[in-house]
């Protein structure tokens, strides 16, 4: 099953959104409109089984104008297996994941792909039932691996888990170069922002305390 991104032969068909010039505005522009980049919280990523360390990291920090560099790239280290961590800044509704790897042995062969799961180990990833699986594709081209949205409509962390590559066990390194995600995202705390600023804007009311009181209660329990 192939989710390709035809970067060239879409050109023709990409729209211009609110006249924003780019050096390469047609190939640019559709993956910046829904691009997560802004929202990941690139500190905090970490990579399991992975030879260099920052990695995994570092595909991720490419951005899409660098999404056909060479390098860096990440490669797994003892055997074919990797995890990637990657959490968030914001509550995201993830729409799409972007990837790219290789027509190599070493590319990933499947994608687990797992929402706001605490994954430590290669067992316990093993262990837990994937929010969705893709089959990728033997491809250098980017794949654009769309996702069940009702799954993913509150996501603060995504675990990528590659569990194999296309190798069939002759290959212990596995290889990916770029990774990215699209979707809608809404920054984390703001109800509880609104709540306090309106609570804090009623010192007048204490003539009424009775109902008043109650309600900033009742508003700040439903964060």
């Amino acid at each position: 099953m192939s989710h390709h991104c035809h970067d060239e032969h879409d050109d023709h068909h990409h729209h211009h959104v609110g006249g924003a010039e780019h050096d390469h505005s047609d190939d640019i522009t559709p993956a910046v409109q829904f691009s997560l980049y802004q929202q990941i919280n690139f500190d905090e990523i970490t990579t399991l089984n992975e030879q260099v360390h920052g990695s995994g990291k570092a595909i991720i920090k490419k951005t899409w104008a660098e999404r056909l560099e060479t390098g860096p790239e990440v490669v797994s280290d003892a055997d074919e297996q990797l995890i990637i961590n990657v959490p968030f800044t914001a509550q995201i509704k993830l729409h799409s994941l972007l990837l790219r790897t290789s027509p190599s042995p070493s590319a990933p062969r499947t994608l687990r792909l797992l929402a706001n799961a605490d994954i430590h180990d290669f067992s316990q990833a093993e262990d837990s039932a994937a929010t969705q699986e893709f089959e990728l594709s033997q491809t250098s081209e980017i794949q654009e691996l769309p996702v069940k949205r009702a799954r993913f409509n509150a996501v603060q962390s995504l675990c990528l888990f590659f569990p194999d590559n296309f190798s069939q066990g002759e290959e212990d390194e596995t290889r990916i170069s770029y990774v990215g995600f699209k979707g809608e995202w809404m920054t984390r705390g703001q109800a509880p922002k609104n709540i306090v600023y309106e609570a804090a804007a009623r010192p007048t009311d204490h003539i009424v305390k009775g109902t008043d009181v109650k309600g900033v209660g009742h508003t700040n329990q439903g964060q």
